[in-house]
């Protein structure tokens, strides 16, 4: 059932044969506590071998998006108090939703209006379809605040034509409806307009019907274009090198790629990259998300993290003082160990 402890935060409904799981934090763009986590995954639970429930809706509420991702301020406090105990332990439950999420066996209507990143994307992004609108943002921004994209985002990304996703998970920067489809995030493209009837849904074939109805073409976005230099620019396993590459290249978006890369942290960067490589290698997600909470519980003793929050979260300065600040520094021991047994052992499933 339904979290006791998060009522006002996330608002779950049976509405004919349809389950609604609807995130009420509109205020902070609906970021997930481990609370509202809890909920979501205690609902989908109890759905899953549900013969009454034939699909799953996920919206938020609130004019600015789905679901701005994780609740980072906890991280930050987390960190300061308990060692970094309590994050790992909303990892733990958010990665295991996110696995259940793709192996649920019904559809899982995700409704990605407005900014959906970081965690929104794990929420979202898993399962489908993925109905995007003009106004929907995707992104996995975490390089930003010196952690690495988690969430099972660096096994979507790393499965991205090219290396558009490499591009997507080192600099953070969000892309628009067509590009979140040319990137497998999304599936479908509706107006706005058809969200409300979407999300009264009764049955899947409703559902169904909505997107028959209102199912459109996105305005084209500029990944498809930039594609040639990204890939160009891209390849390879040492960030040095691409931003290099992209300083050179006579494309101005790759100039401008490199000076945002420029204000990423370093270390942050050289491990979310060595992730995308290795996820082409990983057997599956739940592989992926055992990597994602290897990175992510280790990443609470770098320095960078903190930093990252100040400037981002807390004093918005937008000034991060990284250590070591250029990718020339890196040390190859701390990217080493981000992948190893995480402290207090692994995720299991």
């Amino acid at each position: 059932m339904p979290d006791s402890h998060a009522p006002e935060l996330v608002r779950v409904v049976v509405q004919g044969r349809v389950g609604r799981i609807t995130l009420t934090r509109p205020q902070a763009i609906n970021a997930l506590t481990h609370a509202m986590i809890r909920t979501i995954f205690a609902s989908l639970l109890q759905w899953q071998d549900d013969p009454e429930i034939e699909c799953v809706l996920l919206d938020g509420e609130g004019p600015r998006g789905f679901c701005a991702g994780g609740d980072i301020k906890a991280v930050s406090i987390s960190t300061l108090i308990d060692g970094g105990d309590s994050a790992r332990a909303l990892w733990r439950e958010e990665y295991r939703m996110n696995a259940v999420l793709a192996d649920y066996g019904k559809p899982v209507v995700a409704l990605l209006n407005g900014i959906t990143y970081g965690g929104g994307v794990g929420l979202g992004c898993h399962a489908g379809p993925r109905v995007v609108t003009a106004d929907s943002r995707l992104a996995m921004p975490e390089t930003i605040i010196g952690l690495v994209p988690d969430v099972g985002g660096t096994w979507l990304l790393a499965r991205a034509p090219g290396e558009l996703g490499t591009h997507l998970a080192l600099t953070g920067l969000p892309v628009g409806p067509a590009d979140a489809m040319l990137c497998g995030l999304a599936d479908v493209h509706t107006p706005a307009g058809a969200l409300p009837d979407l999300a009264h849904a009764t049955s899947w074939k409703v559902v169904q019907d909505i997107l028959d109805t209102w199912a459109t073409t996105p305005e084209p976005g500029h990944l498809a274009t930039d594609r040639e230099w990204i890939d160009r620019c891209y390849n390879g396993d040492d960030v040095a090198a691409i931003i290099e590459r992209l300083e050179d290249d006579p494309a101005p978006a790759a100039q401008e790629a490199a000076r945002v890369l420029l204000t990423r942290s370093p270390t942050s960067l050289q491990i979310t990259l060595t992730a995308i490589r290795r996820c082409t290698d990983l057997p599956d997600l739940r592989a992926a998300l055992v990597q994602d909470y290897r990175m992510m519980s280790h990443s609470l003793d770098r320095d960078d993290v903190r930093e990252g929050i100040r400037a981002q979260v807390v004093d918005k300065d937008r000034k991060p003082r990284w250590n070591p600040a250029r990718v020339q520094d890196i040390d190859p021991a701390v990217v080493a160990r981000a992948f190893t047994e995480a402290p207090g052992g692994d995720l299991t499933f």
